[in-house]
């Protein structure tokens, strides 16, 4: 090991960061996970990428790679091997003004890109908090604030430069290596490491947001009344419910209908919004109109020996009103996971199922109970959470692994249905086929038909 870091020093151009080094205990740990590498590597130029992939490879140590760093299983560290921590490649530029091409660093988080964007007009959306990885959310989905008129992140995404387990610097698009473009986009980071993507941004101006609050005890009249509303609501509105906040009450926390709509006119945003506004007795109306770019959150960083358990799925047309009947339930039960409830559909139904790896195209609602607190708390409330997913299990299906707090076989397996699974594992087999690229919801090169 001590040979292949000599040979890593001779010519790596950024930070090797090493046990007992200044910057070391903020280094190895991400924003939700800590860890205990051999060091971390900071590289400044793709070719700094190549060479801590040898290294990795050489000295036959785990590999983790790291962008925003908010992966809830904390695959952005590890113990015993090493980091990859891309942020030094995030910069933002836009290559091409009329088709609206932006090329962005495979390190950089989305305040970077929804700022860098802003004085030419253009937005990607794109999650919603700042300090999030481009990356991480891409590669496996990304449903932000614009994602019912745009679709997800990956939807909008037309090439990345991606270096592989062989270390060969490849360009990934529909034309090059189609196969793969199918495959990173869903496939998370089985395949490589991104070191730029290239997207198609989209004009946008000011946008109505906000937040419309209402009576925990009008719970299940919002929760059914919103979701049939969305179901045929213009398409630029974007919205999210959210209930039971420990920090606001708890099962008394009042119900937060977050919504987006994409435009600047007053008037047909309030004909979109209006009809949420009259599901019941609002309480307070945060919405306003702000630049794109101020809509996305800060990224919050748990203290010390607070935990943050995220599961997620989808729900289907049908199964609406059962699911959101059984979260009302939860949600005023003594001690309720915090549930926050999206809109998908839209754009993101009209890409065909088999476009890409990402497969759950049809879900109308994406679901996410989280549970926060320290390890006594989390493991206090698990009897009471289990039983709430085994009433969920008959009504409810996959996962969004953007919102999953572990990477089980049945974690993938939801994430992944068996045929996508095995299309990805061909893919994997070709590219990376010692599954060197396993930190993350691991598709094995192996097949398992």
């Amino acid at each position: 090991m001590s040979s292949a870091l000599e040979t890593l020093r001779s010519g790596f151009g950024g930070d090797i960061i090493e046990p007992g080094g200044a910057e070391y205990e903020t280094a190895s740990r991400t924003v939700l996970a800590g860890g205990s590498p051999v060091c971390v590597l900071r590289p400044k130029s793709v070719e700094d990428v190549q060479a801590g992939v040898r290294y990795a490879v050489d000295a036959g140590l785990a590999l983790a790679v790291r962008g925003g760093g908010h992966s809830f299983p904390g695959f952005g560290t590890n113990d015993g091997g090493v980091v990859i921590d891309l942020g030094k490649l995030a910069s933002v530029e836009v290559i091409d003004k009329e088709r609206h091409l932006v090329r962005i660093g495979g390190g950089a988080v989305w305040g970077q890109v929804a700022a860098a964007l802003a004085p030419h007009d253009l937005a990607i959306s794109s999650g919603d908090t700042k300090s999030v990885g481009v990356g991480g959310l891409t590669l496996t989905g990304g449903i932000g604030w614009k994602v019912r008129k745009y679709g997800l992140a990956l939807d909008n995404l037309v090439a990345v430069e991606l270096v592989t387990a062989d270390l060969e610097v490849v360009r990934v698009s529909e034309e090059t290596n189609p196969e793969l473009f199918w495959a990173i986009r869903g496939g998370g980071g089985n395949f490589g490491i991104v070191t730029a993507f290239e997207f198609a941004a989209h004009p946008t101006t000011d946008v109505f947001f906000g937040k419309i609050t209402f009576p925990a005890t009008e719970l299940p009249t919002v929760l059914q009344g919103w979701a049939d509303y969305l179901r045929t609501a213009p398409e630029e509105l974007t919205s999210i419910v959210s209930f039971a906040n420990p920090f606001a009450g708890g099962r008394e926390a009042p119900v937060e209908v977050q919504v987006a709509f994409d435009g600047d006119d007053a008037d047909l945003a309030a004909t979109a919004i209006d009809p949420i506004r009259g599901l019941g007795t609002v309480l307070d109306d945060e919405v306003t109109l702000k630049p794109y770019a101020d809509i996305l959150e800060e990224g919050l960083v748990p203290p010390p020996g607070i935990q943050i358990v995220a599961r997620s799925a989808f729900v289907d047309k049908g199964s609406v009103p059962e699911v959101l009947r059984i979260l009302a339930e939860a949600g005023a039960s003594e001690r309720p996971p915090i549930v926050a409830i999206r809109s998908v559909g839209g754009a993101v139904s009209r890409v065909p199922d088999d476009a890409t790896a990402y497969a759950h195209r049809q879900a109308e609602l994406m679901f996410v109970t989280t549970t926060v607190g320290p390890p006594p708390a989390i493991e206090a409330a698990q009897p009471a959470l289990e039983a709430l997913w085994r009433t969920l299990a008959p009504h409810v299906n996959g996962a969004y692994a953007n919102f999953l707090a572990a990477a089980t076989e049945d974690d993938v397996a939801a994430v992944y249905p068996a045929g996508t699974y095995q299309r990805l594992a061909a893919v994997k087999r070709q590219y990376d086929p010692a599954n060197l690229f396993a930190g993350n919801h691991n598709v094995r090169p192996e097949s398992t038909e």
